[in-house]
């Protein structure tokens, strides 16, 4: 199936309302059970690249091909939470603060923020527009999606490079069969995340 490209719509949308600063947000890593929540907030300065789309719909090929063109067409900021922050926070709110750092990381801060989801941090300050599935819809999403998922997964590569045997530079700590292999083997380490019910079982066993 072929990928349509993406169109300006939300971005046109809030330049007629006289906005300038217009910065698309998305964060990965939500679900996995070790590492960081990352976030990146992106505001292109620049035509998006041809290819641009959600970055589950690209490989990762072609993620990491489109990032130094994402790099040189948009301001960019990025924020994670840790493991530990996950932990004592809960994952939405870990979220919201990789969020909240991305966004703190911009050279300037946004007049509109483009929030892919339909949950709006507390601290967002500016006016916004949550979308559904806005990383497959607005470009300024888009290039936020691939570049917090290319920095996340190249985190997780590094990290399977400390600790061998869980498969993160493949499976980016998600629970796959070579992670639950690799927790029985090897046990748990500082990277996981000790609040999520299947790290948590294994602790109190």
């Amino acid at each position: 199936m072929s990928i349509l490209p993406l169109d300006y719509l939300h971005e046109r949308a809030a330049f007629d309302r006289g906005v300038r600063f217009v910065v698309g947000l998305d964060e990965v890593g939500r679900g996995p059970w070790a590492g960081p929540v990352v976030a990146c907030a992106a505001r292109l300065i620049g035509p998006a690249p041809a290819g641009l789309n959600d970055s589950k719909k690209l490989t990762a090929k072609r993620r990491e091909a489109l990032v130094p063109f994402l790099l040189a067409c948009c301001d960019v900021g990025f924020g994670e939470a840790t493991v530990a922050e996950i932990d004592a926070l809960n994952i939405r709110q870990a979220t919201h603060l990789a969020m909240r750092r991305a966004v703190e990381a911009l050279p300037t801060p946004p007049d509109h923020l483009l929030i892919d989801g339909n949950d709006c941090p507390a601290w967002v300050a500016c006016s916004f527009d949550l979308i559904i599935g806005g990383d497959g819809l607005s470009p300024s999403i888009a290039a936020a999606s691939v570049l917090a998922k290319t920095r996340r997964d190249q985190g997780m590569v590094s990290l399977a490079q400390q600790h061998p045997g869980y498969g993160w530079d493949s499976n980016a700590g998600y629970g796959t069969k070579a992670h639950q292999d690799g927790l029985a083997k090897h046990g748990v380490t500082q990277h996981h995340r000790r609040s999520f019910a299947p790290i948590r079982k294994m602790l109190c066993s």
